[in-house]
């Protein structure tokens, strides 16, 4: 869920459109408003903003019809979406606040995202040396950052420290937390433009994390890339978005791309003492690890517990809760067709920071492929390049 960033003249537009038309009205008496989302209800989702007009609340990607339903503390609503849908309602807030709500699907209409002519943006990056796909932004064509792209990610996001430091914007507003928006820092800090390689971005929405790769400045995710391809060559050491899905395929193999709760993920298997155990597993190349497991999945498939011990460690929580993070050499997995052998995998304790049962490929795995993510038609195609045969980190 995330609240759009809109221009002025479109803010106006819409309230005519809104002062125009007959909307469906709800009614509430608490601010506080919980989503249904598909099958995933949020008791702590939204909260209603009398003084934006059009609020907007961006259902879960899908490309499946489905019913979002919005509960006050006295009424809701529920409402049809699909790819391309928004749907405008008013909940009266203790009877004499409007709040003018918006329900829009995270895929746009196809001619928004359709070129007639195929184009190509390419972004140069350099692989650090804990796995980050590193690219040099440039704000408002005079400061330089280091972002990584993370495809488990969503959106601009600024650590403080670039905030402060580097780029000067004026901060003073509380950080992005976890299944929250992000603060817009667009036209609080004047940031214009921001460009990667030959690509532009004007007035990007830009919020903060405290969360990025090793030495980075920020992070940039994938829905930014929405109807699009994205390629990772670490050959050539390129991102290249394309319009369309390039003709030249030979060597990638291609399996279905599937969405939760709008982050992409892929089927993967291990063959472990002759037992498979398949999952799904978040394109997460952010991180500098191989494998991550989710507690939940390790405990449901009964995931061996006897792998060979890499290492340990205990970690610590924001309220101080100690964790033993423990790191085991999975013999055997397979994504796409192409089989890994000794891959490093990490076995977390509790939670992971997703929020729901989910597994993790990092970059140390994902790294060995070129990729070509097909956020048009929802694949994902690997093809094995040069780094196929380094040693893991935790391997080295």
């Amino acid at each position: 869920m995330k609240k759009i960033i809109l221009l002025p003249f479109f803010l106006l537009f819409t309230a005519i459109l809104f002062a125009q038309q007959k909307l469906p009205v709800i009614k509430a008496t608490s601010k506080s408003v919980a989503v249904r989302d598909g099958d995933y209800l949020d008791k702590n989702a939204w909260s209603l903003s009398p003084k934006i007009r059009p609020d907007i609340f961006t259902a879960d990607r899908t490309r499946k019809t489905k019913w979002v339903t919005f509960y006050t503390d006295i009424d809701s609503i529920r409402v049809k979406v699909k790819p391309g849908s928004v749907f405008d309602f008013v909940v009266l807030l203790n009877g004499k606040d409007s709040c003018y709500t918006r329900i829009v699907s995270a895929i746009p209409p196809n001619d928004l995202n359709k070129n007639e002519v195929a184009v190509n943006d390419t972004i140069p990056f350099t692989l650090t040396s804990f796995n980050a796909i590193c690219v040099q932004a440039i704000i408002n064509g005079t400061d330089t950052l280091k972002m990584h792209f993370d495809a488990s990610a969503f959106d601009f996001r600024l650590t403080r420290d670039a905030v402060l430091k580097k780029t000067k914007l004026l901060s003073n507003q509380p950080d992005a937390v976890a299944g929250k928006t992000a603060p817009d820092y667009n036209k609080m800090n004047k940031v214009f433009t921001l460009q990667m390689g030959n690509k532009v971005w004007s007035n990007p929405p830009l919020g903060t994390t405290k969360l990025t790769a090793h030495d980075m400045d920020g992070r940039f995710g994938w829905n930014l890339f929405e109807g699009k391809q994205v390629e990772i060559d670490y050959d050539r050491m390129l991102l290249i978005i394309h319009s369309a899905l390039p003709k030249d395929l030979k060597g990638y193999v291609r399996s279905k791309m599937e969405f939760a709760r709008s982050f992409p993920y892929i089927r993967g298997t291990f063959a472990i003492a002759g037992k498979k155990y398949t999952g799904n597993f978040m394109m997460d190349t952010g991180s500098e690890e191989a494998i991550i497991l989710d507690s939940a999945w390790v405990n449901e498939q009964n995931f061996p517990k006897d792998l060979k011990l890499i290492r340990s460690s205990v970690l610590r929580d924001p309220h101080g809760v100690k964790y033993e993070t423990r790191i085991v050499m999975s013999p055997g997995f397979n994504i796409n067709g192409f089989g890994l052998a000794n891959i490093p995998t990490l076995l977390l304790p509790a939670k992971n920071p997703a929020g729901f049962p989910i597994n993790f490929l990092g970059n140390d795995i994902l790294k060995r492929f070129n990729m070509i993510l097909d956020f048009e038609n929802d694949y994902v195609y690997l093809k094995p390049n040069k780094l196929m045969a380094v040693k893991y980190m935790e391997s080295s």
